[in-house]
């Protein structure tokens, strides 16, 4: 079986960075001096390399992309292992081969994936962008998940960037920092192939970054990032960066027409035209991959999928759907108890304020966790703020956006991870001048939190050999951001490596137990089915499995059994009575 739940003994990592907290907040209160010497030459160190902008932005873009390559031989390159992951795949194996789509293979029912859309043609159900992102890394270096890396390491970088425009220097580098060793590093956002986390972040900060950079100097350079931030938020997380480019848009026109530092509109307009053509161009592309694959320009890719296989909505006014044929129990079995469960909970009076709870929880744990989290006490100042007004109204529509939605997961609101750091940074600003009878204890507690975060990362770091455990499935959840990155999808990678390497061509039929969880699926095959040397197909009993062995007649034959221990990998072979009734 392919789960790796934790020990029940397992010391959880949220726990530790909890316990650490608790003892820095004392710690601070008690002794509000300590280390003070040894801090401020660091803090100096810090400071003057802060003020080399640029160099700032470049050492925390190279300094995630080499500090995650170099932990390579404790975390290796991740392996697929949700849907996902595999679906993301099959999008960049697609655009790798210069396709934005693929024909419906002929025995296609045999093949059904979660994620994966088989009519009217091919593909993956998800936005292009992780796709391209993934293409990019296996045609430039061989290999899909530096695509995610670097897209990471800009997004590490990108946000640095924002920051500087918003905060003093030395608080935006820390930002940086900070996001490099939480999500850049420790997140699943650059340790599986679920790519708009780092798309959505980068764009984000690209958008929030050039947004008061162009207001002060009206600089076509801005405008152009700028339009780069929006597709790339257009090709992964649109809805979100709708919510968040829409106050943009209010402040930029806003400007545009009585600013005081505009310049004249001829000059205005001159300077916006390339950063509206691309953002034009942009949206043509996307419509021209819509038609290519779904045959209407605006179509979206998820809708297909999620009408021809869900019954639970994305928003919760609109109604459950009839539950479709489903070819597979396990695939009923996802849409039922992953989704339509929590469909039903949050549209009942006792679910919905609660489920609407942990999507706030959920969000802090994972952007902040517990070490970041007492800033968060001195929000309140961060809201009078007027340098902050914005960014705090971008929230609150966020917040608006969210509440009508079901589900929520941490890259969902990827877009808006530029503007989380920047406030949590202002509380801790504003948590250094915080002296409680005097002591001044909030500066103390600042420095701990760095701290803290620094040693968290060498914890996640050296966790196997100091007994802590990661459950594979809450990889992708909420506990928060230490729980990545881990090395999952194991059994199914060495049985496909070994398929590969086995002479001739393989067919493999998966048979899953009946308590086999449903977001476990390893049925999942590459762009060109029929040239693969492995396909990967449902265990759908003798007479249709004899109807797709006939289709594949030069593959040799296999039955996996994930659920069997150990992981059961034999020859197929169809039941007597079966061969005697085909005869």
């Amino acid at each position: 079986m392919i789960l790796h739940a934790a020990s029940d003994n397992a010391p959880s990592l949220l726990l530790v960075e909890g316990g650490l907290t608790f003892i820095a907040v004392a710690a601070a209160y008690a002794w509000p001096k300590l280390g003070n010497s040894w801090f401020a030459r660091v803090e100096r160190a810090f400071t003057s390399l802060a003020r080399k902008q640029g160099l700032a932005v470049a050492t925390v873009g190279l300094g995630t992309l080499l500090l995650r390559l170099a932990i390579l031989p404790l975390f290796p390159v991740p392996l697929p292992f949700d849907p996902n992951d595999f679906s993301n795949l099959l999008a960049a194996d697609t655009f790798a081969h210069g396709h934005l789509a693929n024909p419906t293979p002929a025995m296609w029912t045999h093949l059904e994936a979660v994620h994966v859309d088989m009519q009217p043609t091919y593909g993956s159900m998800y936005f292009p962008g992780e796709g391209l992102m993934l293409a990019a890394g296996k045609v430039l270096f061989g290999c899909s998940w530096l695509g995610i890396l670097i897209a990471g390491a800009l997004m590490c970088a990108a946000l640095c960037w924002m920051l500087q425009a918003w905060l003093p220097p030395g608080w935006a580098l820390l930002g940086g920092i900070l996001a490099m060793l939480r999500i850049g590093l420790f997140s699943y956002w650059t340790n599986t192939y679920t790519g708009a986390g780092v798309l959505g972040g980068l764009g984000g900060a690209l958008v929030l970054g050039a947004m008061p950079r162009l207001m002060k100097t009206a600089s076509i350079r801005y405008g152009l990032l700028m339009a780069v931030g929006i597709v790339l938020l257009i090709y992964s997380r649109p809805y979100e960066g709708l919510l968040l480019c829409l106050p943009v848009a209010f402040v930029l026109v806003k400007w545009a027409i009585r600013g005081k530092n505009r310049p004249a509109p001829v000059v205005l307009l001159r300077r916006a035209a390339l950063p509206v053509l691309i953002v034009l161009a942009g949206c043509a592309w996307f419509g021209y991959y819509n038609y290519s694959a779904f045959g209407r320009a605006t179509t979206l890719p998820y809708t297909v999928n999620r009408a021809a296989y869900a019954m639970a909505p994305y928003y919760i006014w609109q109604p459950p759907r009839p539950q479709p044929h489903y070819r597979h129990e396990l695939m009923r079995r996802f849409y039922y108890e992953i989704e339509l469960t929590a469909y039903d909970r949050i549209h009942s009076l006792s679910g919905y304020l609660p489920i609407n709870f942990q999507k706030i929880v959920a969000t802090i744990l994972f952007f902040a966790g517990l070490a970041l989290f007492p800033p968060i006490f001195l929000m309140r100042r961060v809201f009078l703020d007027k340098r902050m007004r914005f960014l705090v109204i971008s929230v609150l529509i966020l917040m608006v956006g969210n509440l009508i939605m079901i589900y929520m997961i941490p890259h969902y609101l990827a877009p808006f991870t530029a503007v989380f750091y920047a406030l949590g940074l202002q509380a801790m600003r504003h948590l250094c001048f915080f002296k409680p009878e005097g002591r001044a204890m909030g500066r103390a507690l600042v420095r701990s939190i760095v701290v803290i975060c620094v040693l968290m990362a060498g914890i996640r770091l050296f966790a196997a050999p100091l007994g802590f455990q990661v459950s594979e499935w809450s990889a992708t959840q909420w506990e928060g951001t230490w729980i990545g990155p881990e090395h999952f999808g194991v059994e199914r990678a060495q049985i496909e490596t070994s398929l590969e390497q086995t002479p001739g061509k393989q067919l493999v039929f998966v048979r899953y137990g009946a308590d086999h969880p449903p977001g476990d699926q390893w049925i999942y095959n590459s762009a060109n089915i029929d040239a693969s040397k492995v396909v990967w197909a449902w265990d759908m009993g003798p007479a249709d499995n004899r109807e797709l062995m006939q289709y594949y007649g030069d593959r040799q034959v296999w039955l996996v059994e994930p659920d069997a221990h150990p992981i059961s990998l034999s020859p197929y072979r169809e039941p007597p009575q079966a061969v005697a009734a085909a005869h």
